[in-house]
Protein backbone atom coordinates (compact mmCIF):
# COMPACT_ATOMS: atom_id res chain seq x y z
CA UNK A 1 0.00 0.00 0.00
CA UNK A 2 1.75 3.11 -0.81
CA UNK A 3 -0.77 4.86 0.76
CA UNK A 4 -4.57 5.63 0.72
CA UNK A 5 -4.38 7.24 -2.52
CA UNK A 6 -7.73 5.20 -3.95
CA UNK A 7 -9.72 5.39 -0.27
CA UNK A 8 -12.51 7.21 -0.48
CA UNK A 9 -12.42 8.71 3.04
CA UNK A 10 -14.35 8.70 5.54
CA UNK A 11 -16.03 5.62 4.68
CA UNK A 12 -19.57 5.06 6.16
CA UNK A 13 -19.28 3.99 9.94
CA UNK A 14 -18.70 0.43 10.36
CA UNK A 15 -21.05 -1.17 12.81
CA UNK A 16 -20.18 -4.64 14.46
CA UNK A 17 -22.18 -6.82 17.00
CA UNK A 18 -21.32 -4.20 19.83
CA UNK A 19 -19.39 -1.19 18.43
CA UNK A 20 -18.86 1.37 15.74
CA UNK A 21 -15.75 2.06 13.74
CA UNK A 22 -16.27 5.61 12.87
CA UNK A 23 -14.47 8.78 11.62
CA UNK A 24 -13.50 10.85 14.97
CA UNK A 25 -15.13 14.25 16.15
CA UNK A 26 -14.57 16.91 18.78
CA UNK A 27 -16.67 14.87 21.13
CA UNK A 28 -13.72 12.32 21.39
CA UNK A 29 -11.14 14.82 22.22
CA UNK A 30 -11.03 13.81 26.32
CA UNK A 31 -10.80 10.25 25.06
CA UNK A 32 -7.57 10.58 22.96
CA UNK A 33 -5.98 12.54 25.65
CA UNK A 34 -6.96 9.61 28.08
CA UNK A 35 -5.74 7.25 25.62
CA UNK A 36 -1.85 8.45 25.11
CA UNK A 37 -1.55 9.86 28.60
CA UNK A 38 -2.71 6.24 30.09
CA UNK A 39 0.38 4.41 31.65
CA UNK A 40 -1.01 1.42 30.95
CA UNK A 41 -1.38 1.59 27.40
CA UNK A 42 1.91 3.33 27.00
CA UNK A 43 3.26 0.62 28.54
CA UNK A 44 4.59 -1.03 24.91
CA UNK A 45 4.04 2.13 22.78
CA UNK A 46 6.76 4.39 23.73
CA UNK A 47 5.12 5.37 27.14
CA UNK A 48 2.31 7.73 28.27
CA UNK A 49 2.97 11.24 27.40
CA UNK A 50 2.24 13.97 29.52
CA UNK A 51 -1.62 15.00 29.69
CA UNK A 52 -1.00 18.88 30.43
CA UNK A 53 1.43 18.47 26.84
CA UNK A 54 -1.33 16.55 25.30
CA UNK A 55 -4.06 19.31 26.65
CA UNK A 56 -1.74 21.56 24.58
CA UNK A 57 -1.12 19.47 21.61
CA UNK A 58 -4.18 17.36 20.47
CA UNK A 59 -6.30 19.48 18.17
CA UNK A 60 -10.43 20.24 19.33
CA UNK A 61 -10.93 17.20 16.73
CA UNK A 62 -8.06 14.55 17.09
CA UNK A 63 -7.39 11.82 14.60
CA UNK A 64 -9.41 13.12 11.78
CA UNK A 65 -7.41 11.80 8.85
CA UNK A 66 -7.63 8.71 6.40
CA UNK A 67 -6.66 5.06 8.18
CA UNK A 68 -7.86 6.29 11.45
CA UNK A 69 -11.24 4.55 13.26
CA UNK A 70 -12.39 5.27 16.44
CA UNK A 71 -13.66 2.58 18.22
CA UNK A 72 -16.79 3.70 19.76
CA UNK A 73 -19.44 1.96 22.10
CA UNK A 74 -23.16 3.20 22.92
CA UNK A 75 -21.74 6.82 21.46
CA UNK A 76 -18.43 6.84 23.21
CA UNK A 77 -14.83 6.49 22.27
CA UNK A 78 -13.23 3.38 23.81
CA UNK A 79 -9.83 3.47 21.53
CA UNK A 80 -8.71 3.52 17.91
CA UNK A 81 -7.54 1.57 14.61
CA UNK A 82 -5.31 2.67 12.51
CA UNK A 83 -4.72 1.27 8.98
CA UNK A 84 -0.93 3.05 7.92
CA UNK A 85 1.35 2.73 5.39
CA UNK A 86 4.73 1.04 7.19
CA UNK A 87 7.39 3.46 6.79
CA UNK A 88 10.06 1.98 4.47
CA UNK A 89 13.12 2.85 6.83
CA UNK A 90 11.47 0.58 9.72
CA UNK A 91 12.23 -3.31 10.07
CA UNK A 92 9.67 -5.66 8.50
CA UNK A 93 8.37 -6.04 5.17
CA UNK A 94 6.91 -8.58 3.08
CA UNK A 95 6.87 -6.79 -0.04
CA UNK A 96 10.53 -5.18 -1.50
CA UNK A 97 8.47 -2.31 -2.29
CA UNK A 98 7.22 -1.81 1.22
CA UNK A 99 4.82 0.53 2.21
CA UNK A 100 2.59 -2.44 3.45
CA UNK A 101 -0.82 -1.40 5.15
CA UNK A 102 -0.21 -1.64 8.74
CA UNK A 103 -2.92 -2.21 11.88
CA UNK A 104 -2.52 -0.61 15.14
CA UNK A 105 -4.74 -0.09 17.72
CA UNK A 106 -5.14 1.16 21.15
CA UNK A 107 -8.05 0.64 23.49
CA UNK A 108 -8.85 2.32 26.80
CA UNK A 109 -7.85 0.15 29.94
CA UNK A 110 -11.31 0.14 31.58
CA UNK A 111 -12.13 -1.71 28.23
CA UNK A 112 -9.80 -4.03 28.00
CA UNK A 113 -10.95 -7.59 28.66
CA UNK A 114 -13.83 -7.55 26.48
CA UNK A 115 -12.81 -8.52 23.54
CA UNK A 116 -14.00 -5.25 21.87
CA UNK A 117 -10.30 -4.91 20.06
CA UNK A 118 -10.29 -8.22 18.12
CA UNK A 119 -14.22 -7.26 17.36
CA UNK A 120 -12.85 -3.76 15.87
CA UNK A 121 -9.77 -5.35 14.37
CA UNK A 122 -11.78 -8.15 12.76
CA UNK A 123 -14.36 -4.99 11.30
CA UNK A 124 -11.15 -2.97 10.41
CA UNK A 125 -9.82 -6.11 8.13
CA UNK A 126 -12.79 -6.83 6.70
CA UNK A 127 -13.40 -3.17 5.42
CA UNK A 128 -9.62 -2.92 4.01
CA UNK A 129 -9.90 -6.29 2.22
CA UNK A 130 -13.46 -5.09 0.71
CA UNK A 131 -11.53 -1.64 -0.47
CA UNK A 132 -8.14 -3.04 -0.88
CA UNK A 133 -8.42 -6.19 -2.55
CA UNK A 134 -5.73 -8.73 -2.01
CA UNK A 135 -3.46 -6.22 -0.55
CA UNK A 136 -1.62 -7.81 2.83
CA UNK A 137 -2.26 -6.12 6.37
CA UNK A 138 1.40 -6.43 8.24
CA UNK A 139 1.13 -6.08 12.24
CA UNK A 140 3.92 -5.45 14.74
CA UNK A 141 4.08 -5.52 18.55
CA UNK A 142 6.69 -6.30 21.12
CA UNK A 143 6.94 -10.09 21.97
CA UNK A 144 6.53 -9.05 25.68
CA UNK A 145 2.96 -7.69 24.91
CA UNK A 146 1.66 -11.30 25.48
CA UNK A 147 -2.19 -9.64 25.07
CA UNK A 148 -1.67 -7.64 21.52
CA UNK A 149 0.58 -11.67 20.71
CA UNK A 150 -3.39 -13.18 21.68
CA UNK A 151 -4.85 -10.69 19.63
CA UNK A 152 -3.03 -11.49 16.54
CA UNK A 153 -3.05 -14.88 16.54
CA UNK A 154 -6.75 -14.58 16.87
CA UNK A 155 -7.11 -12.46 14.18
CA UNK A 156 -5.04 -14.85 11.74
CA UNK A 157 -2.00 -12.92 11.65
CA UNK A 158 1.55 -15.53 10.70
CA UNK A 159 5.02 -14.49 12.10
CA UNK A 160 7.42 -13.21 9.47
CA UNK A 161 10.55 -12.70 11.64
CA UNK A 162 11.49 -10.86 15.01
CA UNK A 163 14.00 -7.79 15.30
CA UNK A 164 15.00 -5.86 17.77
CA UNK A 165 13.37 -2.01 17.33
CA UNK A 166 13.02 0.63 19.94
CA UNK A 167 15.09 -1.82 22.52
CA UNK A 168 12.52 -4.78 22.57
CA UNK A 169 12.33 -7.69 20.53
CA UNK A 170 9.77 -7.32 18.03
CA UNK A 171 7.00 -9.97 16.60
CA UNK A 172 6.34 -9.48 12.92
CA UNK A 173 3.07 -10.70 10.97
CA UNK A 174 1.19 -10.57 7.88
CA UNK A 175 -2.76 -10.91 7.52
CA UNK A 176 -3.90 -12.04 4.09
CA UNK A 177 -7.54 -11.95 3.36
CA UNK A 178 -9.27 -14.98 1.92
CA UNK A 179 -9.64 -15.01 -1.73
CA UNK A 180 -13.13 -15.40 -2.23
CA UNK A 181 -13.59 -18.70 -5.12
CA UNK A 182 -13.58 -17.69 -8.80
Amino acid sequence: MTGHGTLAWPPAPIPTERLVLRESDARDRAAFIELFASPEVGAYVGGARPRDELERAVPEVPGRRPGLFVIDLDGAMIGMITLDPRDADRPGHVRPEAGEAELGYMVLPQAWGHGYAAEACTAALAWFADVRRGEPVVLTTRTANDRAMRLAAKLGFTEVERFEEYGAEQWFGVWSPATPNG
